[in-house]
């Protein structure tokens, strides 16, 4: 690009932004200032547009550039001053362009690292010198006119990663290409746009790219996509108090609770669990060279941002007078952030407690609790240390906009008279499953997951009234409700415990892994050392029927643990694993058999159920989607046993996996455990008759996810 033409691009950019040239250049200076200095710099370009021109508006984009930047400034330890954003009208293809030339490829050299973010619409378009469709980003000034489309083709992009004069390039695109007809329930933005068959791309991005395609690229950018499928659309989700991209908020999450042990491939294995756990079908994406591609799938994904090495769940972005915290906790759980009560506890690396005391979206307040003799309290991450849940959590169904609005009263008045239930509008708050029409057929209803995903055996008869449909749902309701409750439970990332569990099938000479999950938050020594790369691929894990399973789960602490598996089969069915004992004096007909603790012992190795012909998980079909729950606890399940042995469950000398006949109630008595379990403050005590109080010491909570073919 000449001079003249880089000028006025980035004058504009300037005048968006407010600065002055002269300004500009006095920031350059320093910029290459920094350049001489021996440590590796880190440079990041975050892209989000919620309003466009043309398509439908989105409302998480901005977050996503919010969620990404406070990872890097207060976890990988970049300079707010060397990260660019470029938001709405600010996001112009011209704009976007000029950024990656002047402030990433002129100021970054071969050891610095670099990170590219776009949160927006993606579509295709098919080139005058092409037959197939190209992808292509959205930018803010989509239209030039009814014909002429002013696109960022994906292929343009790929070579300005490309053209970095480092191989520390990351890109995270939170889009997608493909739009279905008819989109699945209105009240859920997905993030693509449909191809606009009669539109021609402006010739100065063809031009661009023609000059780019001439350049000798040697760079091989990392580049994660929300989706790994062509036909898989980007869902953007309502959270607890601010939306964003599911993608974005799963991956940056997870990072925020990772160690630099995760490789790429099993971290993208964790994000694509964390957005099947909200409903989604939507699986992440990996492009690199195929050069390259098994050393890259082999890298720890921290390594990508020069990592600090201490995992955390939010972080203190401000100290008022060493008693109030400004806390972000973008490091906790979607699902958990929902309900992360007044109370709960976090813990600054130096030490200082800081008790919560109330939350708007990601930022809380919180009052710092001060260690005696220590230094002030300074901003940085900080970790879990006790979780406050409420005890009365109710299943929380939004009502599609696509539903008329006499639809919508019927449903709201049938709901509403279903305890521990309640409705929202789709899009305007969080909600745990979508109540809506079937896109294919509009007078039929049925119960769809976040994500679009109709659930199994929740579709009624061609006709049905609202009020018949939401009665014949209701059954349904207390298992997603006990599934709601004990996915509260999660704590990969922060749980004190050291427990492994790895999900086999048992075939031939050795068992096959597949899934494994472990608590982040372990002892340094652990943390360098390597993991097994025998793990699933990107997508949720494939289990063929008729297949025989186990679960091979390891103490690696210093303390006794018991354990306790629930999980929920198609959204549909409840389950748990609970082996009972043989009596003592089996000839005796009043001898009861009574429910078997499972325990297992520091530094031992479980398996279940049993490898015996009388106790083989044998997974049966049709095809279904299945999660588990693992649960570990310091103390025994001894009020989840009382409610299991109420309900009058079939009794063996081991029972495999099996349905759950009182799923919430069992799901209850779980938390009350892993309440009992924790040893409450006194500070605390005033609301544990209203919340469980949980210590991470004392708990640890592990998702496994797949689906049986």
């Amino acid at each position: 690009m000449k001079r003249r033409t880089f000028l006025q691009r980035i004058g504009s950019i300037l005048a968006v932004l407010g600065v002055t040239e002269a300004e500009w250049l006095t920031l350059g200076d320093r910029y290459y200032q920094a350049l001489a200095q021996p440590n590796p710099r880190k440079l990041a370009l975050l892209v989000g547009i919620n309003q466009y021109q043309k398509s439908p508006s989105l409302s998480g984009c901005l977050t996503d550039v919010e969620l990404q930047k406070e990872l890097l400034i207060h976890r990988f330890g970049f300079q707010a001053s060397d990260i660019l954003t470029l938001t709405e009208e600010q996001a112009s293809r011209d704009f976007i362009e000029a950024a990656f030339l002047d402030r990433l490829g002129k100021q970054a050299k071969s050891d610095d690292v670099v990170v590219f973010h776009f949160s927006g619409c993606g579509t295709r378009i098919q080139l005058e010198s092409s037959d197939t469709l190209q992808n292509a980003l959205v930018p803010a000034n989509e239209n030039q006119d009814e014909k002429i489309v002013d696109y960022l083709l994906e292929e343009t992009l790929l070579l300005l990663l490309r053209s970095l004069p480092t191989e520390r390039v990351t890109a995270v695109l939170d889009t997608s290409y493909y739009t279905p007809d008819p989109v699945p329930l209105a009240g859920l933005k997905i993030r693509s746009r449909p191809e606009l068959l009669a539109a021609q791309l402006a010739t100065t991005e063809l031009e661009f790219l023609q000059k780019l395609q001439t350049q000798n690229l040697s760079s091989n950018p990392i580049v994660l996509y929300a989706t790994s499928n062509p036909k898989q659309f980007a869902r953007e989700l309502q959270f607890s108090g601010f939306s964003a991209g599911l993608f974005t908020y799963a991956l940056t999450q997870y990072l925020w609770e990772t160690t630099p042990a995760r490789t790429i491939q099993v971290s993208l294995s964790h994000v694509g669990s964390s957005m099947s756990k909200l409903g989604s079908k939507q699986q992440p994406g990996l492009l690199t060279s195929k050069k390259n591609q098994q050393e890259v799938e082999t890298l720890p994904v921290t390594s990508l941002f020069l990592d600090n090495s201490v995992s955390s769940e939010g972080t203190a972005i401000a100290i008022e007078e060493e008693k109030t915290a400004t806390l972000w906790l973008g490091g906790l759980p979607p699902q958990v952030l929902e309900h992360y009560g007044v109370n709960s506890q976090l813990s600054l690396l130096t030490g200082e407690r800081l008790v919560l005391r109330s939350r708007t979206g990601l930022t809380a307040k919180a009052r710092i609790s001060k260690v005696e003799g220590a230094n002030p309290p300074q901003i940085g991450q900080c970790q879990e240390a006790v979780r406050v849940l409420p005890r009365n959590i109710n299943l929380i169904v939004a009502l599609d906009t696509g539903l008329e609005r006499i639809e919508r009263v019927d449903a709201t008045s049938v709901f509403a008279g279903i305890a521990r239930v309640s409705t929202v509008v789709a899009g305007e708050q969080a909600a745990d499953y979508v109540f809506g029409k079937l896109p294919q057929t509009t007078s039929r209803y049925g119960l769809f997951t976040l994500g679009g995903e109709l659930i199994s055996n929740t579709a009624g008869e061609v006709g049905e009234a609202v009020k018949v449909a939401v009665q014949r749902l209701v059954p349904k309701l207390p298992t997603l409700q006990a599934a709601k409750l004990w996915r509260l439970t999660e704590n990969e990332g922060s749980s004190h415990l050291q427990v492994k569990g790895t999900l086999e099938i048992i075939s031939g000479i050795s068992p096959r892994v597949v899934m494994q999950r472990e608590t982040g938050r372990i002892t340094t020594e652990r943390t360098t050392k390597k993991l097994s790369t025998q793990h699933s691929a990107l997508s949720t894990p494939i289990v063929p029927i008729g297949s025989r399973m186990q679960y091979r789960v390891q103490n690696n602490g210093d303390r006794p643990v018991y354990l306790m598996l629930v999980g929920l089969k198609n959204n549909r069915t409840a389950i748990a694993f609970y082996p009972w004992q043989t009596p003592q004096e089996p000839n005796n007909s009043e001898t009861k058999p009574l429910l078997k603790q499972v325990v297992i012992a520091p530094q031992e190795t479980l398996t279940l159920p049993q490898t015996i012909t009388a106790s083989e998980w044998m997974i049966s079909g049709p095809a279904y989607d299945c999660e588990h729950q693992l649960i570990f606890s310091t103390n025994p399940f001894s009020e989840t046993f009382k409610a299991l042995e109420t309900a009058k469950y079939p009794t063996g000398e081991q029972q495999p996996i099996a349905p759950l006949i009182n799923p919430l109630e069992v799901a209850q008595a779980v938390l009350q455990d892993l309440h009992n379990a924790s040893a409450v403050q006194a500070e605390i005590n005033s609301t544990a008759v209203e919340s469980y109080v949980l210590d991470v010491n004392n708990w640890a909570s592990l998702y496994f996810s797949f689906q049986v073919v």
